[in-house]
């Protein structure tokens, strides 16, 4: 059998150790042939593959990023998608799909094969720990560690210079990064795109803080609103998604804090940062488990499904269910951090 295996959209720390995995136990258990399609869902489109087998995926556990390349291809919008897919898997000799992605790569993996009778099984990833019916996504952990160190080396600035430090994260419409590497990092204001916040009690946990004689570190989620107002900065430009780019909440916020309080405020924004490098442990793992339960459910010919952690746990989900609605935090979660605001 040959099974083609594709990464798409944000990149991030542990696509890598999903291909390794999967394309290991395919071949010494299953004896499986495996294609790499190129840069997500216009690897399949347009027909550009590469060869991955057991030599191409060793060494490549601990590396950042993914050997087949990402992006945000949307096929479903392109002319003749579908069929273009079609024709391609058959020249190609594909079988079935492994689609890696959040919820736009694995929506039209679920697309895909309940309309148009693909074989997919969806293997979960997003730092942003957003999609549905599973506990984690693989990269989420490695980008908490790496916004929670952050958050600790601008503590000690903080205080060096007695001024506000915002710090902005990843997080459209979920505030997961936000809250654990705030809660992580003894953070004093955590913002969220769940829960609209109001500025002059920002402000208030600002001066708050001042008043102990130490200063404050606010984390914000790209994604968080004020009550009242826009501090979003949206660029017109919007990927095959309908995704808009997302930025200045942390500039913004910095600017209403030191207007209102007259205290110097500084912004530091993660950006891409949280995407890069090597995968934690705890990536490394689930990433590995999510490959190995990902082949056994093509090789039983379990399709339309995706791969899912819960409790300590690999399950398999409906895509159509995984990718109904985001998972985002729950008020009460959020609620147990504001006992450290101010």
């Amino acid at each position: 059998m040959r099974v083609g295996m594709l990464t798409g959209g944000g990149d991030c720390p542990g696509l890598n150790a999903v291909l390794r995995a999967a394309v290991r136990k395919g071949v010494q258990e299953y004896g499986h042939d495996f294609i790499g399609f190129r840069d997500g869902w216009r690897g399949p489109l347009e027909g550009d593959t590469r060869e991955l087998d057991v030599p191409a995926v060793r060494g490549i556990l601990s590396r950042g990023g993914t050997i087949l390349g990402s992006s945000r291809t949307n096929p479903l919008k392109a002319e003749s998608g579908v069929r273009r897919i079609k024709e391609n898997l058959a020249k190609f000799e594909v079988e079935a799909l492994i689609a890696i992605g959040g919820e736009d790569t694995l929506g039209v993996a679920a697309t895909l094969s309940a309309s148009h009778g693909i074989p997919c099984v969806g293997v979960p990833k997003t730092i942003d720990n957003d999609l549905g019916s599973t506990d984690y996504t693989f990269g989420f952990d490695t980008a908490v560690n790496i916004a929670t160190e952050a958050i600790d080396r601008l503590h000690t600035t903080a205080e060096s210079h007695m001024r506000v430090l915002v710090i902005e994260v990843m997080g459209r419409h979920a505030g997961w990064i936000a809250l654990h590497s705030g809660l992580a990092g003894g953070a004093n204001v955590i913002l969220i795109p769940e829960q609209r916040f109001d500025i002059d009690q920002v402000c208030g946990w600002v001066e708050s803080r001042f008043r102990t004689g130490t200063a404050p570190v606010v984390v914000v989620a790209e994604g968080a609103m004020p009550k009242e107002g826009d501090m979003v900065v949206k660029n017109d430009e919007v990927d095959s998604f309908g995704h808009v780019r997302l930025s200045g909440i942390g500039d913004r916020l910095a600017q209403e804090i030191e207007q209102r309080t007259g205290k110097e405020a500084r912004t530091t924004v993660l950006g891409h940062v949280q995407r890069g490098g090597t995968p934690s442990a705890f990536d490394r793992w689930l990433a590995t488990r999510f490959g190995l339960h990902a082949i056994d459910a093509v090789n039983e010919g379990d399709y339309g499904k995706m791969v899912a952690l819960q409790g300590t746990g690999i399950v398999r989900v409906p895509l159509t269910e995984a990718t109904a609605q985001l998972k985002t935090v729950d008020p009460a979660l959020y609620a147990e951090a504001g006992v450290f605001f101010g």
